[in-house]
């Protein structure tokens, strides 16, 4: 039982908001293509599949992060207690996690056509490269959206099995989306980081950040706003944008920089914001 609890500490699962992030775009991309092109049961499919694969690979990404920054984990408040920078787990138990994780996520990867495979193993890149971004450039939050919205790209080509100009901009969307999010995030480390030498769009935007966060979700806005010039908008597309944007504009007002626990909170508003921006585009099949 304690290592069962343990594993669960270790990937996250009992903080499904991680995963939940990763799942969102998976869906937007799946239901941008069903718009164009799908059937509902094909559809229904591989949203189960993706929610699967979504889990599996955020799990293996916090293990694998928690291998590399395991060295850095001990010197931050928040991190300090995780299973490998306390020692209750070791890095070779670690690796084995991974392998198992990985090895599972590919068997559902194989579920798709071959663009979808490409593009799922291309994505390996960015998913072990991440946890190196922080020691090298202020920007780790923009690899991360790069890593973490991959999913739409996928999600369309899962269903179309090519690529075109719609899943780009809503790809381009959920980068910036995932920029003001994790830079809210990465307040909540600010103080340990600056002490440590690691770096963020946080530390870098420290004395601007409100200003940051709304302009990344203002870019955000737009692009999805483009997005619908390129579908049939209706009223419940009305209705919903409103809500999705509100989500963010809440956001921006409501975080304090200098109060973790408000940064947390606001972070995890994004759950519903990926909800809103998926009903949103669903809406467009609602004719």
């Amino acid at each position: 039982m304690e290592k069962f609890k343990i594993f669960i500490q270790l990937t996250r699962l009992n903080r499904p908001i991680g995963f939940l992030l990763l799942f969102w775009p998976c869906v937007w991309g799946l239901t941008l293509a069903y718009y164009f092109n799908g059937t509902t049961t094909l559809y229904i499919k591989y949203i189960i599949l993706f929610f699967l694969g979504s889990v599996l690979m955020r799990s293996a990404g916090c293990i694998f992060n928690d291998i590399v920054d395991r060295n850095l984990d001990n010197k931050v408040q928040r991190t300090r207690e995780r299973p490998i920078a306390s020692r209750k787990v070791s890095v070779l138990e670690a690796f084995i996690y991974v392998t198992i994780l990985c090895l599972l996520a590919l068997l559902i990867l194989v579920q798709f056509n071959f663009l979808t495979i490409l593009l799922g193993m291309g994505s390996m890149f960015f998913a072990f490269a991440y946890p190196f971004m922080k020691r090298i450039t202020y920007w780790p939050q923009l690899f991360l959206g790069l890593t973490f919205n991959w999913g739409i790209i996928m999600g369309w080509t899962s269903i179309i099995n090519s690529l075109s100009i719609e899943p780009l901009i809503l790809y381009l969307a959920a980068i910036f989306w995932t920029l003001g999010y994790d830079t809210i995030y990465g307040l909540q480390d600010i103080h340990d980081d600056e002490i440590i030498g690691i770096k963020s769009t946080a530390i870098k935007f420290k004395n601007n950040v409100k200003v940051f966060v709304g302009t990344c979700y203002i870019l955000c806005t737009l692009c999805i706003l483009t997005l619908s010039l390129l579908m049939e908008i209706n009223k419940y597309s009305l209705l919903l944008s409103i809500f999705f944007i509100l989500s963010l504009v809440y956001q921006v007002k409501i975080f304090k920089s200098n109060s973790p626990k408000s940064c947390l909170s606001c972070f995890k508003m994004n759950n519903f914001t990926g909800l809103f921006i998926f009903l949103f585009i669903f809406s467009f099949n609602l004719l």
